[in-house]
């Protein structure tokens, strides 16, 4: 793996240390984020409530409010469109409390991942007119909508879309389109994961109601949804997820209290990689595996005996979403591993009879970051092919599936993570077009993998003084990852042990300096190592909580048994 180290601008960050008076690598990681301007790095540090925009500077707001008020003072029954992931379940809590605190008559519907798949359907309109709904909100999906909103129109139902994807050439027909990503919004903030947008709306239903901790309740549910569903944590996202996450650590709410106990997070301070992987892991098995509805419950229902039953019932479907996962990703490396071609592939394109479509995009991510190629993977059943893939950098996965619309039941997506339909006899045309369009642009180099280190340190400065300060960057995430160190001829002090037969641990030191570095399933990579051997090691730094004693220890991001080579950074391009 190569590592890249990004050029700083020197001067920037001297004037920056002198500025803020922060240490002169806490100044580098900020140039490195864009943040060389002091007022900027300091609003970056000390983010306030007051950097919350107002909603009304969205377009489409303005209508959608008023169109809401007059349901509510006309008694008229409104219904939420949701989705089944955690950014679109979040967004159905989100409003659905705050229709219900203004005295709404309002449900939910949140489709079925197996049976409905992505985005809005006719029939489900066609019902909510039938059922005497005057006016339905569409959260994290609508945007190219435009056969079934026009079909709403038709019936006489007001439609207001709330979302965050990319329109196509132009708006679909509703009441009101709510969409930072609109080319005519002036909304300062365009990264708003769908959770956020519904959060705009509400924040303007609620005025003067949206009392402080009220807005703080309100957050801890969106900063969930903005954290799972992987926008940049800059700008009013970074926001939404620091006081969210503050927010977290007095869980008042029955439901959420006790998906954070299963999820072994009580008494805790929770953290963005805890959403990630721990809490947004369990509230997708719900969607995966069976229905989202019960999510919605979750977070909705007083009753503490049923929310838990659910968040234990949350907990029983997220270990059987991961037995599949692994299933389904242990056929494809074994498919893979036998296949002499796949060096020469620019991309992966996989299917197999009955994997199940609740867990193909997890597996489309590890494949992807295993073998670093844009990877799309395929459920076929009943002569359908259900897909989802992920995206390397450099590579539009979106504009890539555009490329090839015609072979295609339904798609949409991002430039990393997409989704679509199509009939099994287009799979092998797929896998050609689709290879075709990333060898015209993508070049064998964006194939390496690589790891951006941010800073070169000696082990002898990492202490708890200089951890504290990195932490004021948190949260960490997507547009703000957390800071990779690199450092050069590290002494292994002992035999390596191998933990739980899956990961490494080694007691590396420079000098008098003596720390613990963790390799998440790096039992099998680096067989050779033994005490006394030098090694250069990229890693972050993370703090271990262990029987009421903190230690600071480092995580393994890359190890080169080198004897210490000297410098394996290359200059980002």
């Amino acid at each position: 793996m190569q590592w890249l180290d990004s050029p700083v601008d020197a001067e920037a960050a001297r004037t920056l240390a002198h500025e803020l008076k922060v240490s002169p690598l806490v100044a580098r990681l900020l140039v490195q984020r864009g943040l060389d301007d002091p007022a900027a790095a300091l609003a970056f540090l000390h983010p306030s409530l007051a950097q919350l925009h107002a909603p009304e500077l969205m377009a489409g707001m303005r209508e959608a409010v008023a169109r809401l008020r007059r349901a509510v003072a006309q008694r008229e029954k409104i219904l939420i469109y949701g989705d089944y992931d955690v950014d679109g379940t979040m967004a159905v809590v989100v409003l659905l409390t705050a229709l219900r605190m203004l005295g709404a008559e309002v449900e939910a519907y949140v489709p079925d991942r197996l049976t409905d798949g992505y985005g809005m359907r006719v029939p489900v309109v066609e019902e909510a007119a039938a059922k005497g709904f005057h006016v339905v909100i569409s959260v994290d999906t609508g945007i190219r909508e435009h056969e079934v909103l026009a079909r709403a129109r038709e019936l006489g139902v007001d439609c207001i879309v709330t979302d965050h994807h990319l329109p196509d050439g132009h708006l679909p027909p509703a009441c009101a389109i709510l969409n930072p990503r609109r080319p005519d919004c002036a909304y300062p903030e365009k990264s708003l994961a769908g959770v956020g947008v519904a959060f705009k709306l509400a924040q303007a239903m609620l005025g003067e109601r949206l009392t402080e901790r009220l807005l703080q309740s309100f957050l801890k549910v969106v900063a969930i949804g903005t954290i799972a569903d992987v926008v940049p944590l800059l700008g009013e996202n970074r926001v939404i997820a620091r006081f969210g996450l503050e927010a977290l650590r007095q869980p008042s709410q029955a439901g959420l209290s006790a998906l954070i106990e299963v999820s072994g997070l009580a008494g805790k301070p929770i953290s963005a990689g805890d959403v990630g992987f721990r809490l947004a892991p369990r509230l997708n098995a719900a969607g995966r595996m069976e229905n989202a509805r019960d999510v919605i419950d979750l977070f909705t229902v007083p009753d503490a005996a049923r929310t838990r039953a659910i968040a234990e019932n949350l907990e029983r479907l997220n270990r059987e979403r991961q037995r599949v996962e692994e299933e389904i990703l242990r056929a494809i490396v074994a498919e893979l591993e036998a296949r002499t071609d796949l060096a020469e592939q620019y991309t992966l394109v996989l299917a197999g009879e009955g994997w199940h479509r609740g867990v193909i995009g997890i597996v489309a991510q590890r494949v992807a970051e295993r073998y670093h190629r844009p990877a799309l993977v395929i459920g076929i059943e009943d002569g359908v092919g259900v897909g989802s893939g992920r995206s390397i950098k450099r590579f539009h996965l979106l504009d890539a599936l555009t490329s090839v619309s015609d072979l295609f039941q339904r798609f949409g997506g991002h430039a990393q993570a997409a989704g679509f339909a199509l009939e099994v006899q287009n799979i092998s045309e797929l896998t050609r077009r689709f290879e075709l369009y990333a060898r015209n642009v993508l070049t064998a180099t964006d194939l390496a993998p690589v790891l951006r280190v941010d800073a070169p340190v000696d082990l002898a400065e990492v202490d708890w003084p200089l951890y504290e300060e990195i932490m004021q960057l948190e949260p960490f995430g997507m547009g703000n990852p957390t800071p990779v160190f690199g450092a050069c001829g590290v002494r292994l002090l002992s035999t390596p042990l191998i933990l739980k037969e899956k990961h490494l641990k080694l007691k590396v030191g420079n000098g008098p300096r003596t720390l613990d570095a963790l390799g998440w399933g790096w039992a099998t990579r680096m067989p050779s190592l033994a005490a006394g051997q030098q090694v250069d090691m990229a890693f972050t730094l993370e703090q271990n909580n262990y029987q009421d004693v903190s230690r600071l220890q480092l995580v393994i991001k890359d190890l080169v048994a080198t004897g210490g080579m000297g410098n394996p950074w290359q200059p980002e391009k």
